[in-house]
């Protein structure tokens, strides 16, 4: 296949992707929910349709991919996936057809249906595809690797394939920053950031920034509205398990019956809870988030941040083709490689 001939196969799967109730799909998402209880369907197709959307959307794809000089010479490329949300690793797949390399496909144990449904349904539109993907339960025999995991497992990685091109990613978080001027629309918004995926993704706003003398009131009262998630058992047995907590260490919190909120300067937030720190100007505001700014996934405000990219609440998981994780261009990465 050509550039050309991937590119049309990825929008057929676009086109595929247009009506997420079909039999097929919803059958995937059941299978997909009885593998891992995190991935109700109804959050599997909205991980669908920002693919649909945002990656294949014939415009965006064809812009995106004429910003690279795509050669045709193939490489196997190593990806290691995370499984946090559902299909979280569609992204390196899809670039690495792209940039037209085979993919070496080590999938998460919590995310083993939706992209190889994805792939399969692929291979159906454009049978030539099949021959870049493999499914494989150890890395041998790679040209590069992408590999996804924890500040443990990066460790790891980081030692096991230093001899060989690689992206290496670690956790990172999304943060909001509050100015205390929010409609309360704006603030719903924002539980869109906080709550999507159950907040399981890097994309995720698990920390807030707001200024000093916040009056939180009227964001609990508009994060209340998303209380439906507490009928998800995980979700509810790690809400009632961290209130336990903080009152056994007697940790000060308030909750809304959804989330719980605390004071903490770290950006990795519990389950079902967010942390918050205070500024007090916007030189301060600045200071906090380049402290972490290595840390940091993406940022959520109603107003620009000057030397920050920001992001209009409610987008935080809908990122675009460019919207590279940890802010590396993976396919100039993929498109360097030279055997």
């Amino acid at each position: 296949m050509n550039t050309e001939d991937r590119i049309v196969g990825l929008i057929k799967l676009g086109q595929y992707l247009m009506s997420l109730d079909t039999e097929e799909i919803n059958d995937m998402c059941q299978l997909a929910f009885n593998e891992n209880k995190w991935f109700e369907p109804s959050n599997i197709k909205e991980a669908l349709q920002g693919i649909r959307d945002e990656f294949l959307n014939e415009n965006a794809l064809r812009q995106w991919a004429g910003q690279y000089n795509i050669e045709t010479t193939q490489s196997k490329v190593g990806l290691v996936l995370a499984g946090n949300i559902p299909a979280v690793g569609w992204h390196d797949i899809q670039c690495t057809f792209v940039a037209g390399h085979k993919a070496l496909i080590k999938y998460s144990e919590k995310d083993k249906v939706i992209i190889p449904f994805l792939i399969k349904t692929l291979n159906k539109l454009a049978p030539s595809s099949i021959d870049y993907f493999e499914e494989v339960e150890r890395l041998n025999d790679f040209d590069a690797v992408i590999a996804t995991g924890s500040d443990n497992t990066a460790r790891y990685f980081e030692s096991y394939f230093a001899k060989y091109p690689h992206i290496i990613r670690k956790n990172r978080n999304a943060v909001g920053v509050l100015f205390g001027d929010e409609t309360p629309e704006t603030l719903h918004l924002l539980g869109k950031d906080i709550f999507t995926f159950f907040g399981l993704g890097c994309r995720n706003v698990s920390k807030i920034y707001v200024p000093q003398n916040y009056n939180f009131i009227p964001l609990l009262e508009a994060l209340h509205e998303y209380n439906g998630l507490v009928h998800n058992n995980k979700y509810k047995n790690n809400f009632d398990y961290n209130i336990a907590l903080f009152l056994l260490n007697k940790i000060t919190y308030q909750n809304n019956g959804s989330v719980i909120i605390r004071e903490d300067e770290r950006l990795t937030s519990r389950i079902a809870s967010i942390h918050y720190e205070y500024y007090i100007d916007i030189e301060h505001l600045h200071d906090l988030l380049n402290q972490k700014r290595d840390l940091i996934q993406c940022i959520v405000s109603n107003r620009p941040i000057e030397g920050f990219d920001v992001f209009e609440m409610g987008k935080a998981q809908q990122p675009r083709l460019s919207d590279y994780a940890d802010g590396v261009d993976t396919m100039a990465f993929l498109t360097s490689i030279q055997l």
